[in-house]
């Protein structure tokens, strides 16, 4: 059955997932094939990454994507699946705080339970005081906005804070937890930390952090299980899946016109497999 829009119990049930030392793990998704194969191989939650995404509907990410154009793409990944789904949207696809709460109405409407939201600021838009990252207050004014609109609709969504404090060194862990602080304050649900995956760095974070810690892990990460022994919360794979999934169609294209040869192709998903998951109805 299809979820097209959030109920109070689902997004209870994606809170709920967020346990520190048992973390939710996502391998995230950036359409509707990816967001099957991802429930399919047992994730309780499907989240979308941005980068994805964006490389998807072929613009670069950063910021760059058409706030309608994405929601159109969530609302087809939250029909898609059974499961929780959680949306990356950037910094809000909005100039301001009143265009975030828009967002987060729009989001609640396409079925998501859970939203991403950086601080991050991307070319054209202006450093100011806070360097790379939104200044404090402003940020917490665009969360506190998120939070209003998902409360006035009745949906406990889950806030996700993006800090890219370690991401763009722009800050250490004081820095970074000052920012968490007051994020939480404006309310947010949980804290993500893109870049933090040193044990100490993460160890610190966790303590510091009064909420759950989501990071993001990729080749070199350390594992799922050493990760939840230091207390973290939630785990995240962001654009890593499909990067590796555009690299396998960059290099069997390239053996294909070059060696005329296919073994780039090798351990591909079975046709009627493939074809049999996403034709089934939802």
């Amino acid at each position: 059955m299809t979820n097209p829009n959030p109920t109070h119990e689902t997004a209870l049930a994606f809170h709920a997932l967020h346990i520190p030392g048992r973390p939710l793990v996502l391998p995230n998704a950036w359409d509707t094939a990816s967001a099957r194969l991802v429930e399919e191989a047992g994730a309780a939650a499907v989240a979308t990454t941005s980068a994805g995404l964006a490389w998807d509907l072929g613009t670069a990410d950063g910021d760059r994507l058409d706030g309608d154009r994405a929601l159109g793409a969530l609302a087809r990944v939250a029909a898609a699946v059974r499961v929780p789904v959680s949306a990356d949207i950037e910094s809000g696809y909005a100039k301001d705080a009143a265009g975030v709460g828009d967002t987060i109405r729009a989001v609640l409407v396409a079925g998501a339970v859970g939203v991403n939201i950086e601080d991050a600021l991307y070319d054209g838009e202006g450093a100011g005081d806070g360097g790379p990252l939104r200044l404090v207050a402003e940020q917490a004014e665009r969360i506190a906005a998120a939070r209003a609109a998902a409360d006035a609709a009745g949906v406990p969504l889950f806030i996700n804070a993006r800090i890219d404090t370690v991401l763009r060194g722009a800050g250490g862990v004081e820095e970074t937890l000052e920012r968490a602080a007051a994020f939480l304050a404006a309310g947010a649900d949980g804290i993500f930390v893109p870049g933090a995956v040193d044990p100490g760095t993460v160890k610190s974070l966790v303590a510091g952090v009064e909420g759950p810690l989501n990071v993001l892990v990729g080749p070199g990460a350390p594992s799922v299980a050493e990760l939840a022994a230091l207390g973290v919360a939630r785990i995240s794979t962001g654009s890593s899946i499909a990067q590796a999934a555009h690299a396998v169609v960059r290099r069997a294209a390239r053996e294909l016109l070059s060696a005329g040869t296919y073994d780039s192709l090798t351990g591909g998903l079975d046709y009627a497999e493939l074809n049999t998951l996403l034709g089934g109805a939802r």
